[in-house]
């Protein structure tokens, strides 16, 4: 079985986002030029900051783009899942290279803090303008996106937390101009550093959540059983485990215990309970056991012991 996300296709005449993902490493390299070349000649530490974080954006895109790729290869016989969690690892590579490189940039604060260099902020502010610009047109692109794609998200983090940081850049610049405070511009990288790094901890936990195959957040399992259990048919349903391929994936299987019945009318309350599944909690990839004995152990969930190896927990 092929594993379909629940998100729709896009409209013939809107971007792929593949393309989508071209156009912001372009629109990020650029940046990371100017950025870099205007924060050695201004000898804002602000502005190389934000520099740092668009090589992180460029790495993230294209990370982002080499795992939408992946994901779109089919199952086979060494990936039965297919490739989809390969997103989610770049999700956290991402994360955890917003997290660096916010610690260097809290350390390079602290260096500058204790001996505040001269900065040329009428050649800081231009150059955060165009960053500003630019950025800003990278998380447009991706914004759609990023709401049901975990690495997608994480790309579009990248770009929205390196916009905020122009926005920063430029408010240090103008206060350098106006009062000659070359502190502004330290203070303002420690803003940068914060919200760089808390986007950075809400996707590695996110991402980390689905590599521990730990149950989405939005589904009720209490629920998400007595809602099956009402099915006319169904007698009990238990076993269950639920987990996500990818965070747009969500995949369930346990086990359903009806009366003894003909094949037809066992598949027919299959398909009910498949129809209530797919439209009330959103899961795409459902694996259900049909049977009509009372299991040995029938708890609402599975207690996995390592090396046992009965008939009711062969098929996990």
């Amino acid at each position: 079985m092929s594993l379909i996300s629940s998100k729709k296709t896009a409209p013939d005449n809107q971007m792929p986002v593949s393309n989508k993902l071209k156009l912001g490493i372009l629109f990020s390299g650029i940046i990371l030029l100017a950025e870099f070349v205007g924060g050695l000649a201004s000898n804002s530490l602000a502005l190389l900051s934000d520099a740092g974080h668009v090589l992180t954006d460029v790495l993230a895109l294209s990370l982002s783009y080499f795992a939408l790729m992946q994901a779109k290869r089919p199952s086979n016989f060494k990936m039965t899942f297919g490739y989809h969690r390969i997103g989610v690892l770049v999700a956290i590579l991402n994360s955890i290279s917003l997290i660096g490189i916010a610690v260097f940039i809290f350390y390079e604060s602290f260096q500058r803090f204790q001996s505040p260099p001269e900065i040329n902020a009428w050649l800081v502010l231009p150059v955060a303008l165009l960053g500003l610009a630019t950025n800003l047109a990278v998380a447009l692109i991706l914004h759609s996106e990023q709401k049901e794609n975990l690495n997608i998200k994480s790309a579009f983090w990248h770009a929205a937390g390196d916009a905020l940081a122009s926005v920063g850049v430029i408010i240090s610049a103008v206060v350098v101009i106006y009062s000659g405070n070359y502190l502004a511009d330290i203070i303002v990288s420690v803003i940068i550093g914060l919200i760089i790094s808390l986007g950075g901890i809400n996707i590695f936990r996110q991402g980390l959540r689905v590599i521990l195959e730990a149950s989405p957040k939005d589904i009720n399992i209490s629920q998400l059983a007595t809602s099956v259990k009402n099915i006319p048919g169904v007698k009990d349903f238990h076993h269950i485990h639920i987990w996500s391929i990818s965070p747009e994936i969500h995949a369930l299987s346990a086990h359903v215990l009806i009366d003894d019945c003909p094949v037809s009318q066992a598949d027919y309350i299959r398909q009910q309970i498949e129809t209530s599944l797919r439209e009330g909690f959103a899961l795409n990839h459902i694996t259900l056991q049909m049977e009509c004995r009372v299991c040995r152990a029938n708890d609402i969930l599975c207690q996995l012991e390592i090396g046992r190896q009965s008939h009711s927990h062969k098929h996990h």
